[in-house]
Parts: structure tokens; sequence; C-alpha cells
């Protein structure tokens, strides 16, 4: 599934985890009708960070959905995670949303699909939406050369990435998380 008009980017280091999403939202193929969204949020009184990339109202629902599995299973981020694609999936009305859900706690990241799909990445960067590509390159190479934060790994990344793809533009609200 091709998701347009966001980036979203998870990028883990030295015990940090951050999550940057862009503020763009595009309307069809041409029109910029926003700058400034917000596409990143806490859920669970900030224990755990989501973002979506896709149609803002399927990611609202989305959202709302994972909150109540994370309060059915005890904030269990991984649990929570495959109930909700379990229930995406099968779902006759869950499985029409178009978005893809980064998820991420202070020990794991996750991306989460309506095709079923819980994937944590292996290299401590994920990144989704038009401009995933493009962030999560600009991510692995600032991680593995240069000594910056993960916050600020994940804001560079998405400003390289703003350069790039006419879907991402430079308005990015990063949150972010510490293992403690």
């Amino acid at each position: 599934m091709e998701i347009r008009a966001t980036t979203i980017i998870a990028v883990r280091r030295n015990g940090e985890v951050a999550l940057a999403g862009d503020g763009q939202v595009t309307l069809g193929e041409r029109t910029v009708i926003k700058h400034g969204a917000n596409k990143v949020r806490t859920l669970s009184n900030g224990q755990i960070l989501a973002g979506f990339a896709g149609s803002a109202a399927d990611a609202i629902t989305l959202f709302e959905k994972f909150e109540q599995k994370l309060k059915d299973h005890s904030n269990q981020l991984v649990r929570a995670a495959v109930e909700l694609g379990k229930e995406w999936r099968v779902d006759r009305y869950l499985r029409r949303l178009e978005a893809l859900l980064v998820v991420a706690d202070a020990q794991t990241t996750l991306v989460v699909s309506g095709s079923g799909d819980i994937i944590e990445p292996d290299d401590g960067v994920v990144a989704v939406g038009s401009g995933g590509s493009y962030a999560m390159a600009a991510g692995l190479a600032l991680l593995k050369h240069s000594t910056l934060s993960a916050e600020e790994i994940a804001r560079e990344a998405l400003r390289i990435t703003a350069g790039i793809c006419v879907f991402t533009n430079d308005q990015i609200t990063v949150l972010t998380l510490k293992d403690k």
C-alpha cells in the first residue's frame, strides 16, 4: 500500500526513541491544504508514542482502537499491536482504513499495517509514508556516521526528506521517550 502526504520516522539511539512527523496535508496529487498538522502523539499517559501515515480520519480511528488495545493489555505494546493487527485485518470496517501506524515504547518500535503486518525494525530506524524511503536512508546514514541524538537524527532526516519529497514539508513535530 502506498501512503502519500506524510512522512513518519522513528529512531532509537542510546536508550532514547524519537518519533517525528512532518506537517503537510495534501488534497489529491497537487494541493497542499495544511502545513502544520500534527501526525504524532503520545498514548497511555505518555508511555507510548504513535504516528500515522495515511488518511487522518482513518488514523484517528486506529489511534482510538490501539489505545483501547493498550488498556485491554496493560500497556504491553507488542500484545496491543498484535491484537490491533488481527482485528484490523479481519474487521469489515477496519480493513478499509488506509493508514500505517508507527508505535513505540521505551524498548520497542513497531510498524502496524492493515494487512496484519507487525514489523520491528532491525537497525533502530523505521520510516513510513510518501517520504519514508528517503527518511529511512537519511536516518540510517546519520545513525551510522554521526553522534547525533535520536531526536536530532529524526529531525534532520525529515529535513532532508522535505528537500526531496513533494509530499513532505519541514514543519516537524518530534516526540521522545527515554528508557529508564
